[in-house]
This record gives structure tokens, sequence and C-alpha cells, in this order.
């Protein structure tokens, strides 16, 4: 049976972190998958670890290759555009790179960030440690290859380096948003890269900014730049705990400094981050582990929940930052956002897809005679389906890698034309045949409904939709762009009345007790709110930043166009009372 099929356990990586036999060594704070072991951690002390590192490099010749564009919001009312197809899927807020010990660190932050364009095309941006000890920051508006070219690069010197790739949900994309952000305090400067979304933010932002605070950007990131810089703990490093135990929600983090790199991951593990070495002892971290294949780092470990990482001239020290009991790591990592050749979490993403497609066509088979996928994110999950089906896998839809940023609009409003410039059905494949088409998700439906359109127009016999992820009924407030609730059509029709308005001939979704099944003892590890609306960490605040930009140009606009990046709070819950100063105070720029 599919349905309990069970992943490849990793090889456990060859870790060459010892730990420091000084320090007394407590039992886990929790337990991790067993495919990945941790070391104990203890609440009261560190846990120290020490590596030597090399200073040669020879630059990978490897070139990455994207075939992602950028989704510039159009009005409801326009025509039906591909930008708007584009939002009918939920968006990973970003992706970060950390690059200690290496000569090339900017040039290899810069192809890191190429393999994790698909986290966010909106803007990009790489911070360096030059030789007088001068952080340099370089950010811009666009995909990597818009915004990095060679004299760019040039001004980037360093063995020390963080980057960052970012994706915008509300509002334009402000060239002061793009991270990594570099702060000044008494001690130095600070740059970061985040990856996630913070609950809190607007309590943390009113109070700070009734200390006396300046804000310059509509980020949750700046905020913990302000924490770090009013910490009174000392070192640097216990500064970094001081401001994250004030933190609620998902966060992700990479930290440079005049002479360390600082990786640090929330308590519930929410977004992933791993950690890799390059041959020349290079300390690298990551997103996704096809960020460190791309730029031949070995991929060693996760940062685990709740763990900090303090990398510089004396090795490596980690640190437990706050213990949990049991993560809750982002199921929807390995439904879509990571690419399938990472391994998240410890388990590989195209197992994960592969199984996924499998248990569908188990439990939900039907005849037909070939099976396609919705490209690029169904592709693996229809080749699960297919196999264990025993019908044939088919390209039924083509889709085109070229669609720029920008394109001449047609004169009158064509039908489906956002799917049509993207997705074009093959005829040969379809034409009177019985077809299974996989897809990742549904979120509003409207895609959906347009593609099974497509390929009845094509010469599709029959068209059953087979979605390789549960019913999404409920926002998510840990990083992930999802519409609010009301706009979610799981949330508003059965599964019946959802395969009305797509007008397939059949609809099934991946059950969530299977899935659950799949992960076995593994499963209370991960999060599952967007499909149960049970939220690990309750948002604290009546409304909740969404994630990117939420004023039109981050100086202006009224109260309700701030509104529009915002999504409400789940009501059966307490929540903490802002005085009205405070909430205008941080909400304005």
């Amino acid at each position: 049976m599919a349905a309990t099929a069970s992943f490849s356990a990793l090889p456990k990586p060859s870790n060459s972190l010892k730990p420091n036999p000084q320090v007394p060594q407590k039992a886990p704070l929790f337990n991790l998958p067993k495919t990945l072991q941790k070391p104990t951690f203890s609440p009261q002390k560190p846990c120290l670890f020490n590596t030597a590192h090399k200073t040669h490099i020879t630059l990978s010749s490897k070139n990455p290759i994207s075939d992602l564009v950028s989704t510039n919001k159009k009005s409801p009312d326009d025509f039906p555009s591909y930008f708007d197809d584009d939002d009918d899927k939920p968006r990973e807020e970003c992706g970060v790179v950390g690059i200690y010990g290496d000569p090339e660190a900017s040039r290899l932050c810069y192809l890191a960030l190429h393999a994790l364009q698909h986290r966010g095309q909106e803007g990009a941006g790489i911070v360096t440690v030059n030789e007088n000890k001068v952080l340099q920051s370089v950010t811009g508006v666009g995909l990597v290859s818009e915004v990095f070219n060679e004299s760019k690069l040039d001004q980037l010197p360093g063995d020390l380096a963080i980057g960052h790739v970012r994706y915008s949900t509300a509002g334009s994309s402000m060239l002061k948003n793009v991270q990594p952000f570099v702060a000044g305090y008494r001690f130095g400067s600070v740059g970061v890269a985040h990856n996630g979304n913070l609950v809190n933010y607007r309590k943390l932002r009113a109070t700070l900014e009734d200390n006396g605070s300046i804000f310059n950007t509509s980020s949750d990131t700046e905020v913990v730049l302000h924490l770090i810089a009013t910490s009174k703990a000392r070192p640097f490093f216990m500064r970094i705990v001081d401001a994250c135990e004030k933190l609620e929600g998902a966060y992700s983090m990479v930290f440079v400094t005049e002479d360390k790199l600082v990786a640090v991951r929330d308590p519930f593990g929410f977004r992933p981050l791993v950690m890799g070495r390059r041959s020349n002892g290079a300390v690298v971290f990551a997103s996704e582990t096809c960020a460190l294949d791309l730029i031949e780092a070995t991929y060693e470990r996760e940062v685990y929940p709740g763990e900090v990482l303090v990398v510089d001239k004396d090795g490596v020290q980690s640190l437990c930052l706050m213990p949990h009991p049991e993560p809750k790591q982002c199921i929807f990592e390995h439904i879509y956002f990571s690419l399938p050749n990472s391994v998240v979490f410890g388990r590989s993403v195209y197992e994960s897809r592969h199984v996924f497609g499998e248990i569908l066509a188990t439990e939900a088979p039907v005849d037909c005679d070939v099976v396609i996928a919705v490209p690029d994110s169904g592709v693996v999950a229809a080749l699960g389906y297919a196999a264990k089906a025993g019908v044939p896998f088919q390209q039924g839809l083509i889709r085109s890698h070229y669609v720029g940023r920008t394109f001449i609009e047609p004169s009158q409003k064509i039908r489906d034309f956002g799917v049509k410039l993207k997705l074009s059905p093959v005829r040969g494949v379809l034409e009177g045949k019985r077809v299974v088409v996989v897809d990742d998700s549904i979120v509003r439906g409207t895609t959906s409904s347009k593609i099974v359109r497509l390929l009845k127009e094509a010469g599709a016999k029959e068209v059953h939709m087979r979605i390789a992820s549960p019913p999404i009924i409920a926002s998510c407030y840990y990083g992930v762009d999802t519409p609010s609730s009301e706009e979610l059509i799981s949330n508003r029709m059965n599964v019946e009345e959802i395969r009305e308005f797509i007008g397939c001939d059949s609809l099934s979704f991946l059950p969530l007790d299977s899935l659950k099944k799949l992960l076995g003892d593994e499963s209370p590890n991960f999060c599952y709110a967007c499909f149960s609306g049970n939220y690990p960490v309750q948002p604290k605040e009546v409304k909740v930043k969404r994630v990117g930009d939420f004023v039109d140009d981050g100086l202006n606009g009224s109260l309700e166009s701030i509104d529009g990046g915002w999504v409400q709070a789940p009501l059966n819950q307490d929540v903490h009372k802002v005085s009205e100063v405070g909430k205008l105070s941080s909400l304005q720029n």
C-alpha cells in the first residue's frame, strides 16, 4: 500500500564538528527524525564545536538555469493575466544564504541565490565584509541575474557574505525593503537576512518606537536589528539570542558582523535552514540543499530548531536558543515550495512528492488512459501516480519558460489568456483520452478551472483532477503568502462543489490522515495549520502581517491600503490590546 510507504533514510552526514569535551552534554530537548541525528543541547549551557577553516577555492563552473517569472499584480477587474494565475498558488517569502571562509564568497553567494530563485523573485541582495572589516551591500529589485553583474560583484570582496532573495505580496517591491539589511550600532555593524514571518511584529515595533526607535522599512526583519541594538547582552551573538527570545513566529536567519557569521532557527523550525561545507573548509548556510549542490558544498546537517550557530576564526560554536518539545516544520516545503532535488527537514523532496502521487493512485483511483501534470510543481507527484496506477505518464501540458517580466498585452480580452501564455495543451496526447491531471494544490480554484477548460478544448474526453495535498482551508502566518480564509475555495466549498466549479469529471485531494500516516513517528514534527486551522503559534495581534510590503510606496498610503498586506487573526483567541497611537505608529513609516 502506498499509504504505508516510507522515505529512504538519508545517509548520515560526515559531521566533522566535534563536541568540546569540557562542556557537559545533556539529553536532547526534543527528538529529531532518525535520518538526522543532532548533538545534545542544554538550555543552561551552550554546546561548543570547533572546526578548522581553509582559505583556498576553485569557483564552480556550473551555471544555474532559472525558468521563473516575477509576479506584477494586476487588478481583478483587468483581463485575466498570467500574473493573476501566478497568484493562485501559495508563495514562499524568501531564501537566505550565508558563507564563511571563502575568498570568492560574494560570487558563491550569487550562485547559491540563483539556486534559490524559486523562493523569491521580487528582489535580491548580498552583503560582504571587506578586508577593512566594513560591511558592503548591493541590493536591487528583480531577479538575481538582473540585480548582479560582474562589476557589482567586484564591489563585494571578502571571505564572508550573506544573501537573500525576496518575494513580496502587497504593494510595490521597494528597494529599501530588499534584504539583507545592514545597520550600525555602538559596537559595530550587523547585517541580517530573514526567511519567515513574525506574528508579534506590530507589538514589538510599537514598543520600540515608543522607546525612540526610528524605522526605515515596512519589514518585520528590521525589528530584529533594533532588538539587537538595544540589547545589553555580551558578547555580540548573545545579543542575537536575547533578541530572538522576544520573537514569536517563524524565522530562519543569517547574520554577519565584522568577523562572524551567525545562523539561527526558531524553536519550532517552521522554515528550513541547512549547513554544508566546501572542500576548502568554507562553511555554508542555505534555505535548501539545492544551493549547496550548485556551489559544490557538502551537506552536513540542518540548523536545528532553536539553535544558534556562530562561525568565526575559532570554528563553529553551537548554542541552544530556547527549548521546545516538538518542532513544527512546514509541510508545504515538501508539497510545493522546495525544489525536488533538495533535502528538506531530513527528507528527499522528490521522494515525498512521488509517494504523494502513489497515495492518490491508491486511494482515489479512476479508469484513465494517460496521466499528465501541471508543470512544473506537479510533475513528480504525477510520476508517482502513473507508476502506481500502471498508466503512462505523458506531457499533456507544455510550460513556456520564456515568459518575460513584461509583455505586450492584447487589445481585447482573451479568455484564459494568462494560462495560455504559460501552458500549452498537447492535442496528440489529450484528444479522445480519459486524462488524470495532477497538481500540487488548489488555492482559489481559478487557475484549475482554466486548465480543465484548456484540456477539454484540446479534445480530452474526461478530465480527472488529483491534488497532491489536502484542501487548504486556512491562512498561514509563518512566512507563506496565502489568501485570507474567505478567498480559499476549500474553506467555502466541499469537494463536490469545487469539482463543479472547476468543471472536471472527478476531483480528489491527498487525505490529511494518509499524509500523517506516511510521515509516521515524525508526523507531530510538521505544521498542518493551512489544512486544519490549528496554529502552533497563535497570532497575538488583531491583524497579522502576511509577508512583504504593505504600503504602496513605503511612505504614503491610508490605513486602508496598509490593511491590504495584513490578514485577520483567528477570532477565537485572546489578542493583545494595542493603543490607537501604538497601532498608528507601528503601521506608518
